[in-house]
């Protein structure tokens, strides 16, 4: 398994592009992206659980109901999102796609992000297109600028790995920044990868992945309304299929995850206003939905996320969450220690607070990466989460983020 350049270009036979299309006001920013396969791919996808569901998921999720996809066509800057004619309007997105390439509307991926409950006007996607289109090329990082909104990073991977002798690549480009809450999805995921596998597998190792990896961040609480995970593969590779659960399945499975960590260790660090990722790393629970239940209930405290802003060793918050967050918790067997490239440093033992230096814990909590170590000694399951701090600045985005 080796890290690659490339992001979603670096699989054999996709390319990718952004532009600015006039969707958003700064004219710096690319707010329209295409990524698209040469021949027809296997595909999968995850959506978000809210109930209020942007109109492109509609759509998305009725034309990969067949399996198949062969580009992915997404806008920043507004949602699509509580309109009355949204799914005409995704629809749309999907048929000047169909109309500029060849591929058929009924194969395209179709995703927006942006503000909610604002008409979305056709005009500027129809009149980028053509230039978006004519711009494909081995420009993963344009198509990661343009799915940005609030993010202050591209957030973009690739890797090859070995399947039958066959050199098989996967990349990937992400966005979340702000209303990201593990419960998939949490933000927009674009994944491809040029190994042969059937839409059955590939469905079945997404959606194995996102329970400890997506379902596993949070930034703020917010589950969004627009927001899944989709994966192409078009087989270009040249490896046997993989159509069952094994070693070939396993092996993928491994770089998807690769893919998929690394972007949700991002997409955390990223957080509205954020200045550290943190971490969560929950050992000795009794089951993994325990250790699960313990860490996403740590990152997803506002007084634990402060006290990470201000570099506070305030461990009883750590208790208090997992407190509240754990139903069948024993807290006097919980050990908490903080750990950064500065060093680690234990605070509570069995529940109960022990003598520490409160500048080395500080110097440790400094730091713009920072683990929270709990371990409940009651079992032998783990299980990380990733957050961020809680900043003055998350306030300021978000009060005034439609204006």
């Amino acid at each position: 398994m080796n890290i690659i350049k490339g992001g979603v270009c670096a699989a054999k036979g996709f390319t990718a592009n952004g532009v600015h299309c006039g969707i958003r006001k700064n004219k710096s920013k690319r707010d329209l992206s295409l990524i698209i396969s040469d021949t027809k791919a296997t595909a999968a996808a995850v959506y978000t659980q809210n109930l209020v569901k942007g109109a492109p998921l509609t759509v998305t999720k009725n034309n990969i109901s067949d399996g198949f996809a062969q580009a992915i066509i997404c806008n920043s800057g507004n949602a699509n999102t509580c309109n009355s004619n949204g799914i005409e309007i995704a629809e749309e997105m999907c048929a000047l796609v169909a109309k500029e390439t060849g591929i058929s509307a009924k194969d395209v991926v179709v995703a927006s992000t942006g503000v909610i409950g604002e008409v979305l006007d056709i005009n500027p996607i129809k009149n980028g297109i053509p230039e978006l289109v004519k711009g494909l090329g081995d420009n993963s990082l344009l198509a990661a600028e343009g799915i940005m909104t609030t993010d202050t990073k591209v957030k973009e991977i690739a890797v090859s790995f070995e399947i039958d002798g066959k050199e098989c690549r996967i990349g990937g480009i992400a966005k979340g920044s702000g209303m990201i809450h593990p419960n998939m999805a949490t933000m927009l995921v674009f994944i491809t990868t040029d190994c042969a596998i059937s839409s059955d597998m590939l469905q079945k190792a997404l959606g194995e992945d996102i329970v400890d990896t997506f379902n596993m961040t949070s930034v703020d609480g917010d589950t969004s309304t627009n927001d899944m995970v989709t994966i192409l593969a078009n087989g270009r590779a040249g490896n046997t299929e993989i159509t069952e659960d094994n070693d070939n399945f396993k092996i993928f499975a491994k770089a998807l995850n690769t893919i998929t960590v690394y972007l949700c260790r991002n997409i955390a660090a990223d957080g509205e206003g954020a200045t550290k990722l943190v971490e969560c790393v929950v050992t000795g629970a009794k089951s993994k939905e325990q250790a699960k239940l313990s860490a996403k209930s740590v990152i997803c405290s506002s007084l634990v996320k402060a006290a990470m802003f201000g570099s506070d060793a305030n461990w009883g918050r750590v208790l208090c969450a997992l407190g509240y967050g754990v139903p069948d918790l024993d807290p006097t067997g919980v050990d908490v220690s903080f750990k950064s490239a500065k060093g680690e440093i234990p605070v509570c033992v069995k529940g109960a607070g022990i003598p520490f230096s409160e500048e080395k814990a500080k110097e440790i909590l400094l730091e713009n990466e920072v683990e929270i170590l709990v371990n409940l000694n009651s079992g032998d399951c783990s299980s990380t989460a990733w957050g961020c701090d809680l900043t003055y600045d998350y306030v300021k985005i978000n009060g005034d983020y439609r204006t």
